[in-house]
């Protein structure tokens, strides 16, 4: 109850927020890479990467990949010397990279390209999906002259976003 000859007041406060781009990318902790033949036959494997991404109205963005550790143990295949290729495929924000591409242990190579003003999630200007996804088809190279035994590389995916 207010005072008989009472009184109220009013006060107003200001908010701002800075939006950011942003980007987070995830891929599988590992993949196998398989060979149905035993004449030499490329090994193959499949995988999904996971992003999300907030572009700026003039900026865009892109999903890259490197062999950050070469095949190891010694004498079998070696990404430097051009034995894994990928190809992608159903980007569900952006654009996937176009033909094969070499995986290199020196450059970063694409995986996808994301436009300005692009978002995931939320629907409207904004992928309705959350993650967005995309997807890679690795080759590895079977040389006969490469040792028996198991090898494994690391690859690594960087998301950029302006």
């Amino acid at each position: 109850m207010l005072p008989a000859n009472g009184s109220t007041g009013t006060g107003s406060q200001s908010l701002t927020a800075t939006i950011n781009p942003v980007g987070s990318v995830t891929a599988p902790a590992s993949a196998s890479l398989t060979t149905a033949a035993t004449t030499f036959q490329p090994f193959t494997g499949n995988v999904t990467v996971s992003y999300r991404a907030r572009t700026t109205p003039a900026g865009g963005g892109s999903v890259t990949l490197s062999v950050s550790s070469d095949f190891t143990p010694a004498g079998g295949p070696s990404a430097a010397s051009g034995a894994l290729t990928y190809t992608c495929s159903g980007a569900t924000l952006g654009t996937a990279c176009s033909g094969s591409q070499t995986a290199s242990t020196t450059v970063q190579t694409p995986v996808l390209t994301l436009p300005a003003s692009a978002c995931t999630g939320g629907g409207g200007a904004c992928s309705s999906q959350n993650p967005d996804s995309v997807g890679l088809s690795f080759t590895l190279t079977n040389n006969p002259g490469y040792a028996t035994g198991a090898y494994s590389a690391k690859v690594t995916f960087t998301i950029s976003s302006t």
